[in-house]
């Protein structure tokens, strides 16, 4: 029989092998932290893809404001369909314009953001296309 190990995380239950020489408290705790980690690592992974694939249009209009920054009065911000004040409850669309609740969604202010087609670049990048080789002569 083995000698029973003391738990790797120190508490001083005993571990086992099937746990990584944790005790089952330790061990669910280290897979719980273990899973928080890898959704971190999807959402980094997500936001990379979502930034990469922003406008150019969005990248010369935050030059330019950069490039602009005399001014230290912050405009207020207005909702681009029906020009009422959205404050800090303004929803900035992927289109680039700020919208009050009420024209938030793309259906209500006639957005012109192609969804489908950075959906499809963000496939094509994480599912890359898999050929079979091809076999001469081969009889199934």
């Amino acid at each position: 029989m083995e000698n029973p190990a003391l738990c790797a995380n120190g508490c001083g239950f005993f571990g086992t092998a099937a746990n990584q020489n944790y005790c089952s408290k330790c061990y669910k705790d280290f897979l719980e932290k273990e899973e928080e980690n890898s959704a971190r690592e999807k959402e980094t992974v997500m936001a990379k893809d979502m930034s990469q694939l922003s406008l150019s249009s969005d990248q010369n209009t935050e030059k330019k404001i950069i490039a602009d920054g005399s001014s230290t009065k912050k405009k207020s911000e207005r909702c681009g369909k029906c020009n009422k004040k959205a404050g800090i409850v303004g929803f900035k669309c992927r289109c680039g314009t700020v919208f009050c609740s009420i024209h938030r969604l793309p259906e209500e202010h006639d957005c012109n953001f192609d969804y489908k087609a950075m959906e499809r670049e963000i496939l094509i990048k994480k599912n890359p296309l898999v050929k079979a080789d091809k076999l001469v002569g081969r009889m199934m």
